[in-house]
């Protein structure tokens, strides 16, 4: 693979299309594909990112459907929600051939079922960036610090390449050899934010502003570290709290998906996060250690439930 390779980002949300603009100001060679719409005719869109800095980048970005493609020969992309991806599993089965397919999803479990598929050669990318969609050609876009990608099913210098494809000033990217602890330790700052933010309807920032909201993210951490510990993934409360409060300060005004997503009448992605953790703890015997992440998630889904049946 070269940097010239044929990238496709599957998925055209805030993060598809602030990888796409990115690669495209890079001149890289990106195509954005929409998994749902089947009749779409190829065009290009010129879409914006406005970066943390003021800057803003444009690029003209040829969108095409998944649908219209036989084959799939480069690096694909998976930036769609993770609830999508046994639907995007089936559509890739006959077209990625040997492709690499890397996920840029955060949760736990999100890459089960494309191993369940026997996927040839798998990737995932844990993402510490905050984005959101100001219109349809319009992105925020705040990376907090470089986006880290291991192997599931790899190889290392395959994973470097993969890396010096992607990686870029405006969306940084780098590997990641212990690609399992970073998982977790991202789920579990997730749980906090998508549950948390949206149920008080607030910005990413409130955990650094508020004394009493940062008291339940450590009630969160605590619980969820404990599940992690009991399967062998180390990691301490205080590291994760520290990455939690580093993410909420930077991307301070910026709204997490799930609150996004409830507001714009669309399902969350509660279901790879709080309710991942908790099955995880209920396999070994530990639910109760996970009391109050579930209650989140529970409440997190009701209010995802409610605000789309009240636009029926």
């Amino acid at each position: 693979m070269e940097n010239q390779i044929n990238i496709y980002v599957i998925g055209a949300g805030a993060i598809g299309k602030a990888l796409a603009i990115t690669l495209k100001a890079a001149n890289r060679n990106v195509t954005l594909l929409r998994a749902t719409v089947t009749d779409l005719q190829s065009y290009e869109e010129n879409l914006s990112l406005v970066l943390n800095t003021g800057q803003e980048l444009s690029a003209n970005i040829t969108v095409a459907s998944i649908h219209d493609f036989d084959r799939l020969d480069g690096l694909i992309i998976l930036t769609n929600k993770s609830y999508g991806n046994a639907q995007i599993c089936a559509l890739l089965s006959n077209k990625t051939g040997n492709s690499p397919v890397v996920i840029l999803q955060n949760g736990l479990g999100v890459e089960n079922i494309f191993l369940e598929n026997r996927f040839p050669r798998l990737y995932r990318c844990v993402l510490f960036t905050t984005s959101q969609v100001i219109d349809n050609t319009k992105v925020n876009f705040k990376p907090v610090s470089p986006s880290l990608i291991g192997i599931i099913k790899g190889k290392p210098d395959e994973l470097e390449t993969i890396v010096e494809s992607l990686n870029t000033l405006a969306f940084p990217f780098q590997s990641e050899v212990n690609i399992q602890k970073v998982i977790w330790k991202k789920a579990i700052i997730n749980c906090v934010f998508n549950s948390v933010c949206p149920l008080i309807e607030t910005d990413n920032g409130i955990f650094y502003r508020n004394a009493y909201v940062l008291d339940i993210a450590q009630r969160i951490i605590h619980e969820c570290v404990q599940v992690a510990n009991a399967y062998g993934i180390i990691l301490s409360a205080q590291e994760v709290l520290e990455s939690l409060l580093l993410i909420s300060k930077l991307s301070d005004g910026q709204l997490i998906s799930s609150y996004q997503d409830i507001l714009h009448k669309r399902t969350t992605e509660i279901e790879t996060l709080n309710f991942a953790i908790v099955q995880m703890a209920e396999t070994i015997g530990k639910e109760t250690l996970v009391k109050e992440t579930r209650l989140l998630g529970e409440l997190t889904k009701l209010k995802s439930d409610l605000s789309r049946q009240k636009s029926v």
